[in-house]
């Protein structure tokens, strides 16, 4: 009997329960996962709370990697055995075994583990779009990242490092501040004690950064407004605090021409192509050893309600995963 963790209704860590469940065969289109890593996401949150809307009852949880099963008709590109990871629509990956759609599925290489390709496809896919897809940057650029010893923030630190861009992190503390540098952060700010508009603003000589790249949202937001040079770029892809502010349009203009943009990563990895275009740089780099995976928790699928308290409070260093 395979097993998953269930809410019916919206509320805090509480309202998530471990049930046993019947998965079935997969139909047309579809396959059956065992998983062998379960991705934990901060916006895994935002479905239980409500912020993202999902019918009720429901699973939880948007990325897992393991091993096809089986096959429904018309699956052409998956076979049994065959190793995958994914991320995304329908929720479910909070479970030992699944059936979904297998046009999600992104073939796993053989040197990466499940953990590893739990632990960074969401996270991994994100910091690509992020440095490879929204903003034209080029070797000596300056950028700010919020939460840069986060899941992302340890990524996109290595990975901008290796594209000869310079990031200004922040961090609440001295110990998350040492694991950003270790991982390819220039400087870091600890906001607990520093005001990162102020200290953006010397760092770059009074000119400000030209990409802001903000996970937090609504306590961060005005800050990174602040910190932006003329005609600079707010990229709020996150909303870890609540979501941002209404924009004053008139703001914008008078801080210096601003631009704002809210991606979301399923609308970068919709196209199989492209999809299939930055998980190979993305695989690439993890299987050269050229970008390191960070895990530094892990749950057991019973445990999702500490794992989620955990997440909440800000404890979490770098990536987390649901071990099956």
């Amino acid at each position: 009997m395979a097993k998953a963790i269930r809410f019916y209704e919206t509320g805090g860590p509480e309202v998530l329960r471990w049930e046993s469940m019947e998965v079935g065969d997969p139909g047309p289109g579809e396959v059956r996962i065992r998983h062998g890593a379960v991705g934990l996401n901060f916006a895994d949150t935002y479905f239980r709370t409500g912020m993202y809307p999902a019918p009720l009852p429901a699973g939880m949880g948007v990325e897992g990697a393991g091993v096809v099963e089986a096959v429904g008709t018309g699956v052409t590109d998956f076979r049994e055995g065959d190793r995958v990871t994914y991320t995304g629509s329908p929720l479910g990956a909070y479970s030992t075994e699944r059936v979904m759609p297998a046009a999600h599925l992104i073939a796993l290489p053989d040197g990466i583990e499940f953990e590893t390709a739990a632990a960074m496809t969401m996270r991994g896919l994100t910091t690509a779009y992020l440095l490879r897809r929204i903003h034209p940057l080029k070797a000596g650029d300056t950028v700010l990242l919020h939460a840069a010893a986060g899941g992302v923030g340890l990524i996109f630190c290595q990975w901008a490092k290796l594209l000869g861009v310079n990031v200004i992190g922040t961090v609440s503390t001295d110990e998350k501040a040492a694991v950003a540098r270790a991982h390819g952060c220039g400087e870091v700010i600890v906001y607990t004690r520093e005001n990162v508009a102020e200290r953006v603003r010397e760092l770059t000589g009074g000119a400000g950064v030209p990409v802001v790249y903000d996970s937090i949202g609504a306590s961060t937001f005005q800050t990174s407004i602040d910190s932006l040079a003329r005609r600079g770029l707010l990229v709020a892809f996150g909303t870890a605090s609540g979501p941002i502010p209404p924009i004053d349009a008139m703001q914008l203009a008078v801080k210096g021409s601003l631009f704002v943009t809210r991606p979301a990563l399923a609308d970068y990895i919709a196209d199989p192509a492209e999809r299939a275009e930055l998980a190979g740089e993305l695989f690439g780099h993890v299987a050269a050893g050229r970008i390191s995976i960070e895990i530094n928790q892990r749950y057991g699928l019973e445990d999702a309600e500490k794992a989620h308290r955990d997440l909440e409070a800000g404890i979490s260093i770098g990536s987390s995963v649901f071990s099956v």
